[in-house]
């Protein structure tokens, strides 16, 4: 038996490592570049010669006649000629952060753009009724301002705050305050002399302003909100709002300004500071500017009075969005209700006013605050006529009519904003609810023709006619109602079998009007009704009603313009002109043109519109036609000298 040799077993051994001369054997040799390893081969070319420079820096040359163009690498093309990490760190953002602010940053949708477009075709701007409010509602009585921030005037005697409790108690209410010993009232101020002080305090809040006198100016816009509680010269009331509310407006937007200012924020992957789009939203804002936001708001709840409050706090009512984009409506519900805390019912409707004018312009969607804000109104308009409120209008001297046309400018806007792109389903929720509340409200009814489209109002025109009859007289003027009917007839047509009734019951109304100018002001809006709608015979004899009417005493001579304004209608409506000739009554009411300047353009137009309309320039035999013409022509004769 053989025994088989064991196989032999490698045997471990330990051998020592030279770490540092193994490094250097497999290291390359090192050497100095200039040039980034990814960058492309670029050729360039000098005199005709090529000059090629290499990845390794070394350069050849060579000469020939085609000119060698730069090849680019696929990789380095894409890259504008530079390597992918130099590339994205010479962008602002990486292309991650950059999706990410595309995300961050709002676009408003074309819709929202063209419901704001429409809604701003349909309300008229603030700025074109300020004038007109400016012009109408003026007084000769003396006005008086109590600030302490104007010179002149006598000094106010103020409670002096003596004991530490009082000082603790009106801790919170020093922002609405008068500095002790400063305040002034200046009194038996004309309103050119009124407007002018309140321009000066305007140029104090902005000075303030831009001095960094935020308290300050705060105080200011405060007692300008004050001014508002006066109504001691009653009839100067909604011109004393505009002139006063334009205040709070520059106030407004300067917080507003002030606060996007504040609130730079940096675009995600971006390092530098950017500050706020138009569209912006409230993550954006920083938190430091936030707080500042709230500090405005805070401030402003720490006033004592409720109207100054109010009227600050719906000046800054844009700032809101900086802390919330879903509290506008809640905020603007929560206004409306603490108007219903002022007592006088002209200041109440006037705060209204205020806040659907700034709501307007914060948010477009929402319209259920400014319906709730007029039917606010209708729900207290009894209190119009309260035994308080007429006690103060005798003792102002000023009649119940003309109080009433103190609401319109701001039940206007109100109403604007409800029937803005309305449905007609909500004309009827309104007059069903004004017939329950006010029983038949001549004020009213006539905003309430006066916003809704004429096409509505056209078509229920019977029934309006029926509401206005039964209004009271006492009120709003009656005259004004039918006015305001016959403008919004003159831009839509009643169904046609309602013409000839809607005539004659609003003619049996107005040729019962005893006072010229009431009548003149109805028959140059419905002139244009009957030369619309009706025969040369119609027409007729709406002329000879007027004539009837201005020829007593000589009220012709006080009503031109109204005059002028029913002939320039008769002729833009006319196209028969032999018939208007014909009238028997259309040249005796030249004849209440004695003012010769005035009965000259009269005859213009009339050439003017029988030229135009003749464009044949076709003959006529016809004496009345001709003798008409040359008493026309005869009365421009005369006038040239």
């Amino acid at each position: 038996m053989s025994t088989s040799k064991p196989l032999s077993l490698c045997e471990w051994s330990c051998q020592i490592y030279d770490y540092p001369a193994n490094r250097q054997k497999r290291q390359l040799s090192w050497e100095e570049v200039s040039d980034h390893p990814l960058k492309p081969l670029v050729v360039t070319v000098i005199e005709s010669r090529v000059t090629r420079r290499t990845l390794g820096g070394s350069t050849t040359s060579s000469t020939g006649s085609s000119t060698p163009t730069p090849t680019l690498e696929s990789l380095a093309a894409a890259l504008e000629g530079t390597d992918p990490l130099t590339h994205f760190a010479r962008q602002e953002m990486d292309p991650l952060s950059k999706m990410a602010a595309d995300m961050w940053e709002p676009v408003p949708t074309d819709q929202r753009k063209s419901k704001d477009a429409l809604l701003d075709d349909v309300i008229e701007p603030w700025a074109t009724r300020k004038s007109a409010i400016l012009n109408k509602f003026t007084t000769s009585e003396k006005l008086s301002i109590v600030t302490s921030f104007l010179s002149g005037g006598e000094k106010v005697v103020v409670k002096a705050q003596s004991s530490v409790v009082d000082k603790v108690k009106n801790r919170l209410e020093q922002l609405d305050d008068f500095e002790e010993g400063s305040v002034r009232q200046m009194m038996d101020l004309t309103q050119q002399e009124y407007m002018h002080r309140i321009e000066q305090l305007n140029q104090e809040l902005v000075q303030a302003w831009n001095h960094d006198q935020r308290v300050k100016a705060l105080k200011i816009a405060i007692q300008c909100s004050k001014l508002l509680v006066d109504t001691s010269v009653i009839q100067f009331y909604p011109s004393k709002f505009v002139l006063i509310t334009d205040i709070l407006d520059i106030f407004g937007k300067l917080v507003y300004d002030r606060l996007r200012t504040k609130a730079e924020y940096y675009i995600p992957g971006s390092k530098t500071p950017t500050s706020l789009p138009e569209s912006f939203t409230p993550d954006m804002v920083p938190e430091s500017a936030k707080e500042t936001c709230r500090n405005w708001f805070y401030k402003i709840a720490s006033i004592r009075e409720l109207v100054p409050r109010l009227y600050v706090e719906m000046a800054i009512l844009k700032s809101y969005s900086f802390l919330t984009s879903s509290e506008f409506s809640q905020a603007l519900l929560r206004l409306t209700r603490m108007i219903r805390g002022i007592g006088d019912p002209l200041v109440a409707v006037y705060a209204h006013c205020y806040l659907c004018r700034v709501g307007m312009a914060v948010t477009t969607g929402d319209r259920e605050y400014i319906k709730e804000n007029f039917y606010d109104f209708v729900a207290s308009y009894n209190q119009l006529f309260s035994p308080s409120v007429r006690a103060e209008l005798n003792r102002q001297k000023v009649d119940l009519s003309t109080y009433l046309t103190l609401y319109t400018p701001a039940l206007d806007w109100i109403l604007q904003g409800v029937a803005a792109n309305a449905p007609e389903k909500l004309l009827v929720e309104i007059l069903t609810r004004c017939k329950e509340k006010c029983n038949n409200s001549a004020l009213l009814l006539n905003t309430i023709m006066a916003a809704f489209k004429p096409s509505y109002i056209a078509a229920r025109a019977l029934q309006f006619i029926e509401m206005v009859s039964a209004c009271d007289e006492e009120g709003f003027p009656q005259y004004l109602l039918f006015r305001t009917l016959g403008l919004c007839l003159a831009l839509a047509d009643p169904p046609a079998e309602h013409r000839l009734q809607i005539l004659n019951d609003v003619w049996r109304v107005v040729s019962r009007l005893t006072d010229a100018g009431h009548y003149v002001s109805c028959a140059e809006v419905w002139i244009q009704f009957a030369v619309r709608h009706f025969s040369s015979r119609e027409v007729n004899t709406f002329l000879g009603d007027i004539i009837r009417h201005m020829t007593p005493e000589r009220a012709y001579e006080h009503h031109y313009p109204q005059l002028q304004a029913v002939v320039n209608k008769v002729l833009t409506h006319t196209r028969d002109f032999e018939s208007l000739f014909t009238m028997d009554k259309f040249l005796p009411l030249l004849d209440l043109f004695q003012k010769e300047s005035i009965k000259v353009e009269v005859c213009k137009s009339i050439m003017d519109a029988f030229t135009h309309n003749n464009v044949q320039q076709e003959p006529t035999n016809d004496p009345v036609i001709i003798n008409a013409l040359m008493f026309i022509c005869r009365v421009m004769h005369d006038s040239v000298k």
